[in-house]
């Protein structure tokens, strides 16, 4: 089953695994470890990834000062709808990098609009490097919010047949991603209409305690994204932005998902998140999925009948 609540409002969904994105692919997008290289040792443009209805592509970045690559997945309506325009899904990987789960979650993402618990949407593949957080590093040597928002949609929506607009994209991660969909959907909520934050890490605000309080890597991270300084690292917080950006998120009408599964080990940390935003008054769905650990497929499989990509494209069930 999986936990529901909407501002604090608690009610109990039922989990399938049969539906929007099987969790029999949980193999192929398993989380794992990640590795112990420097973040800057990682590439702005990454290996192209093989995959039916995915492209790659690159683009050369005035802010990283450097060509930036990112994948592209397409469903079968763009190439046989014409002049026909199409929203746009932009998903943010976890902290190892996202070039493994591009060919099984562009698989689940076609397998779901074909059997139309899904409407037909691109979805981009960001690159956000590794453990940088979704953010612009205090050093200016990894400018990943930068990259993506000031050039990577507005380079998609010139090259695309998008929808170009706020109620025509949504911002969705999982772990490290989901951290970025939340600090960064909120940081700019007047871009996107739908935000889908999947079990985010490292989501809480001190880097203390035991391996299941947090991310592992806690240390490297905070010194790759902020130079070891812990206040910027709290300033930048998806926590501490949700709270500044609060108006502004009760009032844009933004559809936001929070979801985590009952095995992750980021559970505690997640159900505080949680209850920080209906504090805060954001509206939100919040889900527990049961028996999914931090595993995307799992997650996503349980969360079938929330109907979240329809409602945050104003669309009514096909």
């Amino acid at each position: 089953m999986a936990t529901f609540a909407l501002i604090g409002c608690v009610t109990t969904l039922p989990t399938t695994h049969a539906s929007i994105l099987s969790a029999n692919a949980g193999a192929q997008v398993q989380a794992r470890p990640a590795t112990t290289n420097r973040a800057d040792e990682l590439p702005w443009v990454t290996p192209r990834v093989e995959a039916p209805r995915v492209s790659f592509h690159t683009f050369k970045s005035r802010a990283a000062k450097s060509e930036v690559s990112y994948h592209v997945y397409t469903p079968s309506a763009y190439e046989a709808s014409g002049p026909k325009r199409f929203p746009v899904l932009y998903w943010l990987h976890g902290t190892e990098g996202g070039v493994n789960h591009i060919r099984p979650l562009s698989q689940m993402f076609d397998s779901a609009i074909r059997d139309k618990g899904v409407p037909p949407m691109i979805v981009v593949f960001v690159n956000g490097l590794s453990r940088r957080l979704w953010t612009n590093s205090r050093d200016g040597r990894a400018p990943i919010e930068t990259v993506f928002i000031e050039e990577l949609i507005p380079l998609v929506d010139q090259t695309m047949r998008t929808i170009a607009r706020r109620e025509g994209r949504i911002l969705e991660g999982f772990s490290m991603g989901g951290y970025g969909a939340a600090r960064i959907g909120f940081r700019h909520a007047e871009l996107f209409s739908g935000i889908s934050i999947l079990a985010p890490g490292p989501i809480d605000l001190e880097f203390e305690g035991p391996r299941a309080t947090g991310n592992p890597l806690r240390d490297q991270i905070l010194e790759d994204v902020c130079d070891g300084d812990l206040a910027c690292f709290k300033a930048t917080h998806p926590w501490t932005v949700a709270a500044s950006q609060a108006e502004v998120l009760r009032k844009s009408g933004t559809v936001i998902r929070h979801a985590v599964g009952s095995e992750d080990f980021s559970l505690h940390l997640n159900r505080r998140f949680h209850e920080h935003l209906t504090s805060l008054g954001v509206p939100h769905e919040f889900h527990i999925v049961e028996g999914a650990g931090h595993n995307t497929p799992a997650l996503m499989a349980g969360l079938s009948s929330s109907e979240f990509y329809l409602k945050a494209l104003a669309l009514k069930a096909r």
